[in-house]
């Protein structure tokens, strides 16, 4: 056992007094049990345990925060804290702090009626023995949104608002002389005029919008949108505004522009895309390839600070629905004067590469241009040329694929992480209903502009933000994404071990991405390749805006940014104006400014990417709603502590087998392992195993899909 001087056993209260002084030497650090009994000399199995039970009782204590199973860091927060409120229809309400910390229970009577997502100010209340931690909100800072989507439910004398997904503690009251002829049973959208109170818990609205009947699909996808607080109609002063720009291009603007209407010229998009906001450019110059990545240069039309541009800050991005998309700029914009239309003179915002026969780039250069493309190619066009059949430039697009796969290879041996996630993906009949569901793969014609697209966003990146040394570079709007939580890496390591995979999750970022996709790779094919994807996607941080350039983990690049789709995504648009700022000699711009619309950015990006989810849901709940009895082969693709979630492997929709379905045995749930485990019989249920599963019921309002598990199935368990 671990000894003092002199030869004396540590007892309880010395490695107490070790770990308090431990932790206040790294105040604002995570040590991992690994470090804390190396730092402290523990090297016997019982004081190692003895340690590992005293951090449970000082995390109890609030004096340690728990990060994970296997870390802690000093508790330094202060008993009022700021942070969003989650409001959950079981009761289970919880706050979670600013600084992303874990989230503390709050019960109903000490909700101050909070809503889902309100921001609030809480106090966290003295800890009794042996309960959990609780908070009380004693201020609502701002409510997050002051609109909601629902049902009506118009009865005599008053009328309610039935919200989706329970998101109020009550029901909304609409006076019935607002409720814009809404009839029972209608989607309406309806804003918020009273909150609840202590003197009156009620909620009360007014209807701003009947959006239809339930079931027809325009209405659910309007639904879902309003559900997010995403536009779904254009301003009609916002569309007159676009009638009136004059498309045509003067002589006097092509003179001032690079002219590459000579050069083969073409566009490469799925085969129902409108909007050609990049087309590609190649031509012989000497022993090297001359490639243009050509940008529609919407900044020309859309000046800063007028009706359209307002509207396209507001909405950030475009949206995309299954069956729709919901544009972020005017349809006369996106769809026909910015759009790079075959045969068609357009302008450009381009960068143009000299590249030799392996895609080592000899020179470069950012310019305006003017071109005219030759053709507009669909992905699966272009991917049978580049599989061995004729086409139109069959050449071009080849030496494009060469040149192509030389930076995706070389891209990887730098140290990029290998997820090539697999995308649900609808055909949709005249009606909106799904026909068919599959999985779209990337394939090399989708590469060939993914690596040209990347290319241009990082030279466009470092050529405002590589600066000498001692030189501060010009404000920016970098696309970063963080390096993986140390913890959760961890935790994959552990995992993946007992699939006999090792993995680094210490060294360089190099390495550890390296070790990434050597597992990545070592999983294909295998029954855990989902399995472990899954787990390592989770260990991942999220990408998003910042002037704040930390470079990008998953790309493995120093400086990248959004310089290709400004007629899908608003900071294109703010890196357009800024890089022609800064060619004609301008000043840095304000960073603070930058900044806050870069967080604006960043916040819609991840809405609408919670409301394309919930449009995928519907659809795939409408798809099955025929196949009610239906069985199907399927695999684990989610567990929960309510239920196991199943993906059916012929179409890939997905639907959860509820917990109170599994009354074979009483089933605990393995966090760290992803699995259901049952007590008498010793069944396990785990992420990635085959399962038969019977489809029990298709909840088109809630976008939720019931299976049960086949007869044959439980009874083979």
């Amino acid at each position: 056992m671990s000894k003092k001087k002199g030869g004396k056993r540590l007892n309880k209260k010395q490695i107490a007094e070790m770990l308090q002084t431990l932790f206040q030497q790294h105040p604002n650090e995570t040590l991992s049990f690994k470090q804390i009994f190396k730092a402290l000399k523990l090297d016997t199995h019982p004081t190692k345990m003895l340690a590992i039970d005293l951090m449970e009782e000082m995390a109890w204590d609030d004096y340690l925060s728990k990060v994970s199973d296997n870390s802690y860091r000093l508790n330094q927060k202060t008993q009022v804290q700021e942070g969003t409120f989650i409001r959950k229809a079981n009761g289970k309400n919880s706050f979670l702090p600013d600084d992303g910390g874990t989230p503390v229970f709050v019960s109903e009577r000490n909700s101050l009626f909070a809503m889902n997502g309100d921001r609030v100010k809480v106090t966290y209340m003295a800890r009794r023995e042996k309960h959990i931690k609780e908070a009380m909100v004693v201020e609502i800072l701002s409510h997050k949104r002051d609109q909601a989507v629902g049902k009506l439910k118009v009865e005599k004398d008053y009328a309610f608002l039935v919200t989706e997904g329970n998101i109020f503690v009550h029901d909304i009251l609409i006076p019935k002389k607002k409720l814009k002829g809404g009839k029972t049973g209608d989607k309406a959208v309806a804003k918020i005029t009273q909150w609840p109170s202590r003197e009156s818990k009620n909620i009360v609205g007014e209807v701003v919008d009947v959006l239809g009947k339930e079931g027809d699909n325009n209405v659910e996808m309007h639904a879902i949108l309003a559900q997010y607080g995403l536009p779904y109609r254009y301003p009609k002063h916002v569309e007159e505004a676009a009638e009136k720009i004059e498309p045509g291009i003067t002589p006097e603007e092509i003179a001032r522009r690079e002219d590459f209407r000579d050069v083969f010229t073409c566009t490469i998009d799925p085969k129902d895309a409108k909007d050609f906001d990049d087309a590609l450019s190649i031509q012989k110059k000497g022993k090297c390839w001359e490639v243009g990545v050509h940008i529609a240069d919407v900044s020309h039309y859309v000046k800063e600070g007028s009706v359209i541009d307002k509207e396209a800050v507001k909405r950030a991005t475009s949206v995309y629905l299954v069956d729709r998309t919901i544009p972020m700029l005017p349809e006369r914009l996106c769809n026909f004067i910015c759009s790079l239309r075959p045969n068609e003179e357009k302008l450009c915002y381009s960068v143009i590469f000299t590249l030799d026969d392996e895609a080592n780039i000899k020179d470069y250069h950012i310019a305006h241009t003017v071109i005219k493309s030759n053709r507009r190619y669909a992905y699966e066009e272009v991917q049978d040329i580049l599989m061995g059949k004729d086409g139109d430039y069959a050449d071009e697009l080849r030496i494009l694929d060469k040149l192509a796969k030389c930076l995706r290879e070389r891209r990887f041996k730098g140290g990029a992480v290998k997820f090539d996630r697999e995308e649900l993906h609808f055909d949709i009949d005249e009606t909106g209903k799904p026909v068919r569901a599959y999985f779209k793969k990337s394939n090399d014609a989708t590469q060939l502009i993914e690596e040209f697209m990347l290319l241009a966003n990082r030279t466009v990146a470092e050529s405002v933000g590589k600066v000498k040394k001692g030189t501060k570079g010009k404000t920016l709007p970098y696309r970063i994404h963080d390096q993986p939580d140390p913890t959760k890496l961890e935790a994959l390591r552990e995992f993946v071990v007992k699939f006999g995979y090792k993995m680094k999750t210490a060294g360089t970022k190099g390495a550890i991405s390296k070790s990434l996709n050597a597992l990545m790779d070592g999983c294909q094919g295998k029954k855990e390749q989902k399995l472990i994807e899954t787990v390592a996607l989770r260990a991942m941080m999220k990408a998003k805006y910042s002037t704040h350039n930390i470079g990008h983990y998953g790309l493995a690049f120093e400086y990248y940014t959004h310089f290709t789709s400004p007629i899908r995504r608003y900071p294109d648009t703010m890196v357009h104006r800024l890089l022609t700022k800064y060619q004609n000699g301008a000043r840095s711009a304000n960073q603070d400014k930058y900044e806050e619309l870069c967080e604006h950015c960043s916040d819609v990006e991840q809405t609408a990417q919670q409301a394309e989810r919930d449009s995928i849901k519907y659809k795939m709940v409408e798809f099955m709603a025929d196949k009610i009895g239906n069985e199907y082969d399927a695999h684990i693709s989610g567990i929960q502590s309510y239920g196991i979630y199943c993906e059916i492997d012929e179409n890939h929709c997905e639907g959860m087998v509820s917990m109170h379905d599994l009354d074979d045995d009483y089933y605990d749930f393995d966090e760290r392992n992803y699995c259901l485990v049952g007590r008498r019989h010793h069944n396990k249920y785990q992420l990635g195993d085959p399962v038969r599963i019977k489809v029990a019921r298709a909840n088109m309002e809630k976008r939720q899909l019931d299976f049960v598990l086949a007869d044959d199935h439980s009874k083979s368990r």
